[in-house]
């Protein structure tokens, strides 16, 4: 038997109930495949703001560190909009990542069979389908230099400042090309290097990196003709790689384009297999406790999680084919529901998903 201890941030508005249904749907899987999870239940972003006055107290850290992995709701809401930048609740989220030098960030992107008519996109595109994952680079660019206020010629101004280093950029195109060469070798890196120093750098250090990787059908792509492209042709992306704030962004239109954000999981991971995996959706405080949030992008990180961070790949294949089977057999939760249709609630579709691991 093999015992993994888990620090679960359940969060702000939905977390606590999606945690709470990738908890349930380890411990059914742990039951058929001889595994024991420990969760570490541990305080993080707008609820740790009430309760301590900080977005990320000191002991969540150390639970954190002292984990096999790190399972994530969504932290933040209204509530906490009015406060100063260095609390609000997703500085948590950036605190953590640094503390546990997670500098990858990994979504997944597919269009399910079950849900292309959901998808936004014309007919045929949506027939063709698509399957991608977007590498995002996580502790560097403008989320993590300086910035700040002054006084300027024209008045008050604000600045944020993008920097990268080659090595920063080196170990998140290592990431990206080796996992383009476990799918279909074709790896597109994203950038802005006809206007921004920084995205020169980027684009010359991948250029290296790929003749490491013969066999990886590389390109570059401007980061703006990529948000169009997206919309245009998803079927041609593998893998994208590019920088924190453009995969950011990026990453939230392709999770637009399969039918629903509450479907998309995530994983942050650095050089250690302790990773933090989390739904891509927000915390939804107008829907929370109301029994009507979708569980499944929580489910599928925890299958993310027991895969990248636990080598437990018949475990996660087993979760991902009981999620598909519940899809197949025609359940929705609201946010997925076809216009007309009834849709089941989240604790509903929690022992639907649980039915189906059983079987």
């Amino acid at each position: 038997m093999s015992y993994y201890n888990i620090a679960v941030i359940e969060g702000d508005g939905i977390g606590p109930e999606i945690t709470g249904a990738a908890m349930e749907v380890l411990r059914a899987v742990g039951e058929k495949f001889n595994l024991r999870f420990n969760f570490n239940k541990v305080l993080a972003g707008g609820r740790a703001i009430d309760e301590v006055g900080v977005p990320l107290p000191e002991e969540s850290i150390r639970a954190c560190l002292e984990s096999d992995s790190v399972l994530l709701g969504a932290v933040g809401g209204p509530k906490w909009d009015s406060l100063p930048g260095h609390l609000r609740p997703e500085k948590a989220l950036l605190g953590i990542r640094k503390e546990l030098g997670l500098y990858a960030n990994i979504r997944p992107a597919r269009l399910l069979e079950e849900l292309k008519s959901a998808c936004p996109l014309r007919e045929e595109i949506a027939d063709a389908g698509f399957d991608m994952v977007i590498v995002r680079e996580l502790t560097g660019g403008m989320y993590f230099s300086e910035s700040g206020r002054r006084n300027g010629s024209n008045g008050h101004e604000a600045f944020d400042t993008e920097c990268y280093s080659e090595m920063e950029i080196r170990r998140i195109g290592v990431i990206a090309f080796q996992l383009a060469m476990t799918r279909g070798k074709k790896l597109v890196s994203i950038d802005k290097a006809n206007v921004l120093e920084s995205s020169r750098l980027w684009r010359e250090t991948m250029h290296g990196l790929a003749k490491e990787y013969p066999q990886v059908e590389y390109s570059d792509m401007l980061v703006d003709n990529a948000s169009m492209q997206l919309i245009r042709d998803p079927k041609q992306f593998d893998v994208v790689v590019t920088s924190n704030m453009f995969g950011d962004i990026l990453s939230d239109e392709a999770s637009q384009i399969t039918g629903s954000i509450g479907l998309l999981p995530s994983a942050s991971l650095g050089e250690t297999k302790r990773g933090m995996y989390e739904p891509i959706h927000g915390s939804a405080p107008d829907i929370a406790g109301q029994d009507r949030a979708n569980p499944i992008a929580a489910i599928l990180s925890a299958a993310m999680m027991l895969r990248m961070s636990f080598n437990q790949e018949a475990a996660a294949d087993h979760v991902e084919a009981a999620v598909s089977g519940v899809l197949a057999s025609g359940y929705r939760t609201a946010d997925i529901a076809p216009p007309g249709t009834e849709a089941v609630s989240c604790s509903r579709m929690i022992e639907l998903i649980i039915e189906e691991i059983s079987k």
